[in-house]
C-alpha cells in the first residue's frame, strides 16, 4: 500500500528506527509510492451538506410579438 502523505512516510521512518516495523515493510510501501509528489498532510473528506434549492422568481410577462401594436399616425 503506498504512502498517502509526507507525514505518514515520516511516521513509518520513525517506526523503522524504533524497530516497530521491518525494513522490508518500509521498503515495500516506499516502492509502491514511487516518485509521486505527496501532500504534507491528508485531511478526511468533509461530508457535503444538502444543497438547498432556490425557487426561481416568477418570470416577468412580456407582450407577445405575434400581435402588432397600434401605431400612432
Amino acid at each position: 500500500m503506498p504512502f498517502k502523505s509526507q507525514a505518514q512516510r515520516r511516521k513509518f521512518a520513525q517506526l523503522l528506527v524504533e524497530g516497530k516495523i521491518s525494513n522490508d515493510t518500509f521498503e515495500e510501501w516506499n516502492r509502491e509510492t514511487g516518485t509521486e509528489r505527496l501532500p504534507e498532510r491528508v485531511r478526511p473528506k468533509t461530508k457535503s451538506t444538502a444543497k438547498r434549492r432556490v425557487k426561481k422568481s416568477a418570470r416577468k410577462r412580456t407582450r407577445s410579438r405575434s400581435s402588432p401594436r397600434a401605431r400612432k399616425p
